[in-house]
């Protein structure tokens, strides 16, 4: 047990191309912190001597747990201050997932009642087909506005788009973008906005997902349930399988983003589904300069993901030290499989 935890602390600084093995005992990280915690209690109890090892463990691992649960006061953010939201907007439930016709409308509502100066969504759908949801004019004359980036990972029928997009109440002055060089639709742009004559690049990234199939998500249903799945063996290699790929394929994609905040002369915003937790390696990467804005000023455990599983913070705003974090916030109120984060900037 201490081994383990003493793993998922260290598999942060560990690159998954090298040796992917940690990258599991970092995403098992708060269960084995937690367990940790109870046999903690036990040894003492017992007076067994793997009480001190037990604790010596926990405190090495304190600065990776405050990734995961903060209880932080946020600061008056006014109306001179940056507010800046990301989200996963699920191709705003293109195709139903939510067995809701009225999703669409819901996710809008939702981002309208936000207002952030800057919006960030990831798995971006948008059509200029007549009769189909043109989202980019949507968004546009929601919030008033004609400054946007937009990237397509995909087109089909050379009017329906699939990617990624942000949108700025503030000026456009550059853009461009990083391709992965995947057949997924993983992307990261970056745009620089010109705020009160001081320019600021914001990234916007969607990283390599796990994929897990139906037949994946019921197994781990079952298993959580306690139930007999058939194939066990068979189905347990094959969510091994997926994982494994995943964070291999993460870290090229952040080791390629990282590679290009370093040419960066301007302040930066980072933010995104990174499709994995605080404790990885693709976190730590991208994190390393930059400050977390839920670490600043947020509150409670801090998840983002509203599917099954995991259900961890894997939605970020990451910031530029010389930008201060006013206030954070995560929107209780959801119809995708992400909640929507924002936070509040003072230059």
């Amino acid at each position: 047990m201490i081994t383990a935890l003493l793993v998922a602390v260290l598999s942060k600084y560990i690159s998954p191309l090298l040796f992917w093995l940690p990258a599991f005992f970092g995403l098992a990280f708060p269960y084995l912190f937690l367990l940790n915690l109870l046999f903690i209690i036990y040894w003492f109890i017992q007076f067994k001597h793997p009480f001190v090892f037990g604790l010596i463990a926990a405190l090495l691992s304190v600065t990776t747990a405050y990734r995961y649960v903060q209880f932080s006061s946020d600061e008056s953010a006014s109306a001179k201050s940056i507010k800046v939201t990301s989200y996963n907007c699920m191709l705003f439930d293109l195709y139903n997932w939510s067995k809701n016709k009225e999703a669409r409308s819901s996710i809008l509502g939702s981002l309208s009642d936000i207002n952030p100066d800057i919006l960030c969504l990831q798995e971006f759908y948008t059509s200029e087909e007549p009769g189909d949801y043109n989202n980019i004019d949507t968004v546009k004359k929601m919030f008033g506005i004609s400054n946007y980036h937009v990237e397509f990972t995909t087109t089909l029928r050379g009017f329906d788009h699939w990617g990624i997009a942000t949108f700025s109440k503030y000026p456009i002055v550059n853009q461009g973008k990083i391709i992965f060089n995947t057949r997924t639709n993983n992307i990261c742009i970056f745009t620089d906005v010109l705020v009160n004559h001081d320019t600021i690049r914001v990234y916007n990234l969607h990283l390599q997902s796990i994929s897990f199939s139906k037949q994946d998500n019921k197994f781990l249903e079952d298993v959580i349930s306690d139930k007999d799945a058939e194939d066990e063996m068979e189905k347990s290699k094959n969510i091994l399988r997926r994982l494994k790929r995943a964070f291999v394929k993460r870290t090229r994609q952040v080791e390629m983003i990282a590679l290009h905040m370093k040419t960066c002369r301007h302040r930066i915003i980072l933010c995104g589904d990174f499709n994995d937790t605080a404790a990885s390696f693709a976190y730590q990467k991208l994190s390393g300069n930059l400050k977390d804005a839920f670490i600043e000023k947020g509150n409670g455990f801090g998840r983002t993901y509203a599917g099954k599983w995991p259900q961890f913070r894997i939605d970020y705003i990451l910031h530029d030290k010389r930008l201060k974090c006013l206030k954070y916030q995560r929107y209780e109120e959801t119809f995708t499989d992400h909640f929507p984060i924002t936070a509040f900037f003072k230059q």
